[in-house]
């Protein structure tokens, strides 16, 4: 029914008309559905969409997708990518599509957006102790059978406040409940020590509208990360699933697996080498990897960080963003301005990295030999340019970025675009 309910609500998504609020697109499509537009198949560079615009890779997209449904597969991990990466609910059906067990979210409101879409199994990465949420979440439960969803625990009290505000909502199903351990001190959330987590666990068990289903953290959190602390950390982490299960803490009734869960964009292939040692429990063990920012990838941090430069016989995930922008002022030999900055552009981790130059005058593009982004401000790129650099007013510069989660939320429609520029489609971010 959930995914009925998705496919009817994607539908609905190419019906919303095309207007002011969505940057970059075509003047002229003012008035067309998204679904129009999209069937235009308009060139991005000719078509009249205007700069700053940013541009999704169809094939890269579609090649990232695949990769990482084939790593899950081939590790015997089941998959629920990070949707606060995206928040765009196209992109969580084709995950699906893909293999995906479900989808990890943050905070309440994604979760909103996700079941308003029909998604139906969520992990939500954090502590959820928001009395509203709570009966909203207790309400879609008692309202969708098949509705699958699981929340961290890490304090007693956090748990006490889940209870009261489920038992003042009346809820009638349980909520899943997985304890998470925390990487070390000094790291975000989670449970210190072992004894804590132990304390928390029976605080779920003493609550009658929880479920102790599992445990989970994020690796990604552990000072210091190198492969040998990180392989430490997860070794703990299923460690206390080993020792839950041995006290019988996962005899709640229903429950028909045992949930592990770990798994970020830089250590994925620490997560499954140390999976693959989890021994025989008392019930099957849901392997959850969460990793999100795959489904982009980008030309810096997780260039830099992902796994597969690891293990390179897997595969490599492949950048699929490109910003254009336009080269409004060129004052002096060293020195242009693009019309794209904070507004526009990720740069919480890097600066945006001048790529490829289409001449205004329509000659081919070329590599951005010489040109470098030296900062931004909110709507300018400040470009530093080196003798070599043959770069004029009116050209477009492409530009990678880094870190999609900070590239998805600046921008409510992307347009998804072939390798020759044709645009096939149109993703919408709810952020």
């Amino acid at each position: 029914m959930a995914l009925d309910t998705g496919t009817a609500a994607l539908a609905r998504l190419a019906e919303e008309r095309v207007d002011h609020r969505f940057k970059g697109l075509p003047p002229d499509a003012d008035g067309l559905t998204v679904g129009e537009l999209a069937g235009q198949r308009r060139n991005l560079f000719t078509g009249g969409f205007t700069t700053p615009v940013l541009a999704l890779s169809a094939e890269r997209l579609e090649h990232n997708l695949a990769l990482m449904e084939t790593y899950a597969a081939r590790h015997g991990l089941a998959f629920a990518p990070h949707g606060k990466t995206s928040m765009a609910p196209q992109l969580f059906h084709r995950q699906l599509e893909r293999g995906a067990w479900g989808i990890t979210l943050a905070v309440p409101h994604q979760v909103r957006v996700a079941r308003a879409f029909g998604i139906p199994r969520i992990f939500l990465a954090n502590e959820l102790t928001d009395a509203a949420a709570l009966r909203w979440i207790a309400s879609e439960l008692d309202a969708d059978p098949d509705f699958r969803f699981v929340c961290y625990a890490d304090s007693v009290r956090g748990v006490r406040l889940m209870d009261a505000a489920l038992s003042d909502a009346g809820a009638v199903r349980p909520v899943d409940v997985v304890v998470e351990l925390g990487a070390g001190e000094g790291a975000r959330t989670g449970v210190r020590t072992e004894a804590e987590c132990a304390a928390v666990a029976d605080a779920v068990a003493g609550a009658r509208t929880l479920r102790l289903a599992g445990v989970a953290g994020y690796e990604g959190e552990v000072p210091d990360a190198d492969p040998t602390s990180v392989r430490a950390w997860l070794r703990r982490l299923v460690a206390l699933a080993v020792d839950f299960d041995k006290a019988g803490r996962f005899g709640a009734a229903g429950l028909d697996e045992i949930v592990l869960s770990a798994g970020g964009s830089a250590w994925f292939d620490a997560v499954a080498d140390v999976f693959d040692e989890v021994p025989g429990l008392s019930l099957p063990v849901l392997k959850l990897l969460r990793s999100g920012a795959y489904v982009s990838h980008d030309d810096g941090h997780y260039r830099e960080v992902t796994p597969f430069n690891r293990v390179p016989a897997e595969g490599a995930l492949e950048p699929a963003f490109r910003l254009w922008t336009q080269v409004v002022s060129r004052p002096s030999p060293g020195q242009a301005f693009a019309n794209a900055g904070k507004r526009d552009a990720a740069y919480d981790l890097d600066l945006p990295f001048a790529q490829v130059v289409r001449p205004a005058d329509g000659g081919p593009e070329r590599a951005a030999s010489g040109v470098t982004v030296s900062g931004l401000s909110d709507q300018h790129a400040w470009l530093r340019t080196a003798p070599e650099a043959d770069l004029e007013v009116g050209d477009w510069v492409g530009l990678g970025l880094s870190h999609p989660c900070t590239s998805f939320d600046k921008w409510q429609l992307i347009p998804l675009v072939r390798a020759d520029g044709t645009v096939v489609d149109y993703i919408r971010t709810f952020f």
